[in-house]
């Protein structure tokens, strides 16, 4: 069954009813599903949450599901940060900080290795928060290599939001792998939450290649063949994925269907500014 589900004029739940807002900027973020989420969940008995593709992690940080929550990502620098702002949030604000949202700041940056935890996790939130459209991009020797975004308020997260943050992530276990690995430990009444790469590009769905490891067809194929595992455990999934025939062929498991339909706000070469449409997978049970 496939519903489409309008965008809401300003937002159904406000973020102290739901959760806060993540403290990254993420080209492909959820944060505008984060209210529809909650609603899809708001009956079910959830023992632990899953999140393999991090990113921004906004449903995570809106809402709060289950005892114990497992995020993952194959971005090492991604999750070293959330470690560090998990553990020494005062730490990382106090280089936060001295960051001035300059041309000249930001390339000194881009181009620096720092060499503690807290200073790289700094040196990442920065360069996310005044780069070009909060994109994650490196090149082939793995230096990150997005421009300058020439915003005039960079609104990175203050001392208090980190510390929010850090307790929030408190309740987390946080791995760099990949999503199979990550979701070994999902057993029954447990959610995992899935927003992988898209991989399809067409008109409708403004894809961006902004990911510097490409997320292939094949690797849809092996994440179908774990959603199969995840029902067969009791576990409860919802999926994000581009809104393509071929993706809804794949994923076709008899469970519910949404589209969505958002604002597309990720910039670049060959962006599409306007609406995009995604699909959500769930076998959450309807109410």
């Amino acid at each position: 069954m496939s519903l489409a589900l309008p965008e809401p004029e300003g937002a159904p739940r406000t973020w102290s009813q739901v959760g806060q807002p993540p403290f990254l900027r993420w080209a492909g973020g959820k944060r505008w599903l984060v209210s529809y989420i909650a609603e899809l969940t708001a009956h079910a008995t959830i023992r632990n949450y899953h999140e393999p593709f991090a990113g921004g992690a906004a449903i995570f940080f809106g809402t709060n599901f289950g005892s114990r929550s497992y995020l993952s990502d194959l971005n090492a620098d991604l999750i070293e940060t959330y470690a560090a702002v998990q553990s020494s949030p005062e730490e990382v604000w106090e280089r936060l900080r001295k960051y001035r949202n300059t041309e000249e700041d930001y390339y000194a940056a881009r181009a620096a290795k720092p060499r503690t935890p807290p200073t790289r996790a700094a040196r990442f939130i920065f360069l996310n928060h005044t780069s070009f459209n909060g994109l994650f991009r490196v090149n082939l020797r793995g230096e990150y290599n997005v421009p300058y975004g020439y915003k005039p308020s960079d609104n990175r997260p203050d001392l208090e939001q980190l510390r929010s943050a850090s307790t929030r992530l408190k309740s987390a276990t946080l791995a760099v792998c990949d999503f199979v690995s990550a979701l070994q430990n999902v057993g029954e009444g447990d959610l995992v939450f899935l927003d992988p790469p898209y991989t399809v590009a067409h008109n409708n769905n403004g894809f961006v290649r902004y990911n510097d490891r490409l997320f292939l067809f094949a690797d849809q194929q092996r994440l179908s063949s774990m959603i199969d595992q995840l029902r067969s455990r009791g576990a409860y999934y919802i999926m994000t994925n581009a809104a393509h025939a071929s993706i809804r062929e794949l994923f076709e498991k008899g469970d519910r269907l949404v589209e969505t339909s958002r604002k597309n706000n990720v910039g670049g070469k060959s962006a599409i500014r306007g609406r995009a449409t995604e699909y959500l997978f769930t076998n959450l049970p309807r109410t």
